[in-house]
């Protein structure tokens, strides 16, 4: 088949339309076009009311072998009347032939393994490590400290409307990682050649997704969606031969000399592996804090803190989408805004949550985080997404001096409790309108917008929510933003803090073939290994894991015959 990329079509148009525009692109008859499939469907709303759809398509044709001559990425480029050289091709887009995306497996296991490969963690990045070593029939043990994922959720709920957290089944912890709790956005900025985030979601669709993540640019499934395809990939693994055990934290690792050899549970229980995929999440705190006592190297980096911002999706709809709001393919409008001040921060726009709502995201007790979540049909009345500042290790500094590569955790804790206390001290969140915030004032009263977040939100002043410089750029930044986005200053928009989990504060660095930079055995993988930002990405990087694994293993495996 034939892979055609940037057609342009308005966003009402027909099928017929599409047939008569690939084949003017391909200079053939309509009646020659066996067939198309949509490849990847995105929108152009630059210019509000006349909103383009733009599509790559897989094309069957039997004049393939023809138009590639004429079309295709070897052809040369036809000359102008009277000119001497080939002029530059007019066409937009490319044709060429339609790419292999099927995923390609690196290794078969053997019929025996002397020891079973573990995945400690089971969100995005383990869940996707442990399929892929169970296909490769490897039988991988996967070690999950929270709950499975609908006890989990009746736990998550019960610190939303009881107040009542459980440190070890939440938002961060349980089956499905954090992801499970959020828009659930299967979409990256990745270099990904092999097309591994193909494998990704047509693992999902095999799992119950909706078949339109596939094409379409932006693809989403929500929480409640998800609940169901973590349990559907459950079940394939543990099909496979893999074992998957819940309410199981690692307590410790042991090394010999350089050598992962096992891992040691809160029971006590030792089980002896020399090839482990560390998948924990960024929130896991205590596992970081364990691998750093036990020498395996780390290093803190960059990440980012703020709040969540919320507007009527309305409101946002209509600034982007103008007169065609509402319309059913372009679905609740997003955005995404950055601002460079003049203190030298950037502020941005993360995780926007269209027509979703603000969640309590603490894993620890006596602390308040906020986090964004969707269901999949994004039919809430608000749009919410983090407005954050970036941060480097130079300002962990005042909360931790000791250069340790944990010292962003200790400035995470540090605003947590913060937002705790200033919440009232029953995980409730302060909060304050936009209006109020940026005339410096306490809030004392809601305006048009109510805010989603639960248990509750506690009005007051957020300036003593943030460091200086972070509320002093976000203050320069929402203005900036309301010229980028109409509306988005508005008075009565709600801000709820605090952000802090964005990406993970640490990575624990890795070498070229997947182990630790000077721990053998051990696969540093996904957000909490600070390899990855979101679902897709931390499941792509589970993939990789998992091949760095299956390598390792078939390699040490072939020096003992």
């Amino acid at each position: 088949m034939l892979r055609l990329t940037d057609l342009r079509l308005p966003l009402d148009h027909s099928e017929r339309a599409l047939t008569d525009a690939i084949a003017a692109r391909l200079g053939i008859a309509a009646a020659d076009i066996a067939g198309h499939a949509i490849a990847k469907r995105s929108y152009d709303a630059r210019k509000r009311g006349g909103i383009e759809l733009i599509y790559s398509l897989d094309v069957d044709t039997p004049r393939e072998a023809e138009v590639l001559v004429r079309l295709g990425p070897d052809a040369e480029p036809a000359p102008k009347p009277g000119a001497k050289k080939p002029a530059a091709p007019a066409v937009i887009g490319k044709v060429m032939p339609t790419p292999d995306t099927g995923y390609k497996f690196v290794a078969r296991a053997p019929a025996s393994l002397p020891l079973r490969p573990i995945v400690i963690g089971m969100g995005p990045c383990g869940l996707f490590a442990g399929l892929i070593l169970a296909q490769m029939g490897f039988r991988p043990i996967i070690l999950e400290r929270g709950k499975a994922v609908r006890e989990r959720t009746v736990d998550t709920f019960g610190l939303w409307r009881k107040r009542v957290l459980n440190p070890e089944s939440n938002v961060q912890f349980g089956e499905g990682g954090a992801g499970t709790f959020s828009d659930g956005k299967l979409y990256s900025q990745i270099s990904d050649k092999l097309h591994h985030g193909r494998k990704v979601l047509t693992e999902f669709v095999q799992a119950g997704a909706p078949e339109e993540i596939l094409y379409v640019s932006k693809p989403h499934i929500g929480t409640f969606r998800l609940v169901s395809m973590v349990e559907n990939m459950r079940a394939t693994i543990e099909s496979l031969g893999g074992e998957i055990r819940f309410s199981q934290r690692v307590e410790d690792v042991l090394i010999e000399d350089g050598q992962l050899r096992g891992v040691v549970m809160a029971d006590g229980q030792q089980l002896r592996a020399d090839h482990v995929v560390c998948a924990v999440g960024h929130s896991a705190r205590d596992t970081f804090k364990i691998l750093h006592e036990r020498g395996v190297y780390m290093e803190a980096k960059p990440f980012s803190i703020g709040f969540r911002i919320e507007h009527p999706q309305s409101l946002i709809d209509a600034a982007r989408f103008g007169s065609q709001a509402g319309h059913p393919i372009l679905g609740a409008a997003d955005y995404k805004l950055v601002h460079h001040c003049r203190n030298g921060r950037s502020v941005y726009s993360f995780c926007m949550c269209p027509g979703g709502t603000v969640v309590a995201a603490a894993s620890e007790p006596g602390r308040v985080v906020t986090n964004g979540m969707s269901q999949y049909s994004r039919n809430e009345r608000n749009a919410n997404a983090a407005i954050v500042v970036g941060i480097t290790p130079e300002d962990y500094t005042p909360y931790d001096a000791s250069g340790s590569p944990l010292a962003g955790i200790a400035l995470q804790r540090h605003w947590e409790a913060q937002a705790f206390a200033l919440g009232g001290g029953e995980y409730e969140a302060p909060g304050q309108t936009v209006g109020d915030f940026l005339a410096g004032r306490p809030s004392t009263a809601l305006g048009a917008v109510q805010p989603s977040y639960t248990p509750g939100v506690r009005l007051g002043d957020l300036s003593a929510s943030l460091p200086d410089y972070a509320i002093a750029a976000i203050r320069e930044a929402l203005p900036a933003f309301d010229k980028q986005l109409k509306g988005f200053a508005m008075p009565d928009a709600m801000l709820t803090a605090v952000e802090t989990r964005t990406s993970s504060p640490l990575r624990i660095t890795r070498g070229v073939d997947g182990h630790s930079l000077n721990t053998r055995g051990l696969f540093p993988a996904g957000e909490g290994a600070g390899y990855a930002g979101g679902i897709l990405s931390a499941a792509v990087d589970g993939i990789k894991a998992a091949e760095a694994v299956a390598v390792s293993l078939m390699s040490a495996i072939g020096r003992a015959a």
